[in-house]
């Protein structure tokens, strides 16, 4: 009995701290090899191939061709973490519109004042992991609003998520 007293003297409350420790995450460990705690691989429902357009406003260009075209591989960095080349689907380039009124009817035609203007969406395409909370690319869930850069050989613009498509795939 009196070494077991000469023992509980010499422990420190740094030593009930470090047991408490290795106690807990011992425990923690054992619920989650027993499947009893969620951990975030188990969160993922599936993976899927997901299509997002990115909005690009007011991008200015005077050449005789939008440098981002169908078909091409473009950069991407979603909120400025690098990522990956992904396919570029499809480009709608339009001119910026201006809303004319002749007095007999309202027109919309091309921005006489800003003739190299142009707003772009690209629609590009990715494999993503599916969870309750969307689609995830690139370590990012993939949402409305969501800043991207895209970035070729001729080009790095930045522009925002405008839209989501999640196709079903199979694991």
């Amino acid at each position: 009995m009196e070494k077991f007293k000469k023992i509980i003297k010499k422990i420190s409350a740094v030593d009930i701290i470090i047991l408490l420790t290795v106690v807990i995450a011992l425990f923690v460990g054992y619920i989650t090899f027993k499947q009893l705690r969620q951990t975030s691989d188990k969160q993922i429902i599936s993976a899927s191939k997901v299509i997002f357009h990115v909005f690009l406003r007011g991008v200015s260009f005077t050449g005789t061709e939008i440098p981002i075209k169908q078909g091409d591989k473009t950069f991407i960095t979603i909120r400025n973490v690098p990522y990956t080349e992904l396919n570029i689907e499809r480009v709608i380039a339009q001119p910026r519109k201006v809303l004319v009124n002749d007095g007999k009817q309202l027109s919309v035609v091309n921005d006489p004042a800003y003739p190299n203007l142009y707003d772009i969406v690209v629609i590009i395409s990715d494999d993503a992991k599916i969870t309750n909370d969307g689609a995830v690319v690139g370590g990012n869930k993939l949402k409305a609003g969501l800043p991207v850069t895209l970035e070729g050989p001729l080009y790095k613009l930045n522009g925002t998520v405008s839209d989501i498509y999640i196709e079903k795939m199979e694991k």
